[in-house]
């Protein structure tokens, strides 16, 4: 008569394994909501908080800087107009710039204290609206013109670089954030603003 072998121990921890990347496999992902101005920072990358705070403090010292009272005084008190011209992404990843244009747009503008002007591409969309509305189906009452745009002041543009330190299990990423405000009229810049971030990144053992 055969005897029936048992299954030895180590078999036993195969099964068990094997269950459990079986469990792992099958299950959904997780989905947490949090608050959209909380700061998650999962891989040291340029995010979405680090556009918000770059925006907002940079904006708010080229504001308190010598220009805008300066062109005040020679205006009569009246606020500069300004544009945001083009921000370039020079580091060696892939950042979303137009995000970034927007935070600057929306402090300047929340600020209160300069007039903002639509965008290049912005602008065109509008004047073939305002050419539509002269076609003859518009109430001429409410037809916009196509000569009464106002012209931006000042222009503002910039870059955004980086610089990564790696050793073994760990580096440093380094964001300079340069934005200059241009005169358009005379090309005069009238203020230059830097930002730096630093992040200190531990990869653990299992992303090596």
């Amino acid at each position: 008569m055969k005897r029936k072998c048992k299954p030895s121990s180590f078999h036993k921890s195969i099964s068990l394994v094997a269950m459990i990347f079986l469990l792992i496999s099958c299950a959904g992902p997780s989905v947490k909501r949090t608050e959209v101005d909380e700061t998650i920072d999962l891989s040291g990358r340029w995010n979405d908080t680090d556009s918000r705070l770059v925006s907002e403090e940079m904006i708010e010292d080229c504001l308190n800087r010598p220009w805008l009272q300066s062109y005040q005084g020679k205006h009569q008190g009246n606020m500069p107009t300004v544009i945001v011209g083009t921000v370039k992404n020079q580091s060696y990843e892939h950042i979303n710039t137009q995000v970034f244009i927007k935070d600057l747009e929306r402090a300047l503008i929340n600020s209160g204290r300069v007039q903002f002007v639509a965008s290049q591409d912005e602008r065109i969309e509008l004047r073939q609206e305002k050419a539509d509305q002269q076609q003859g189906f518009t109430d001429p009452e409410t037809q916009k013109s196509m000569y009464k745009e106002v012209g931006a002041d000042f222009m503002l543009q910039g870059s955004i670089n980086a610089i990564k330190d790696e050793i073994k299990g760990k580096y440093v990423m380094l964001y300079q954030v340069n934005l200059e405000l241009i005169q358009l009229e005379t090309n005069v810049k009238a203020w230059i603003g830097q930002k730096e971030i630093k992040k200190v990144v531990k990869r653990s053992r299992l992303s090596w």
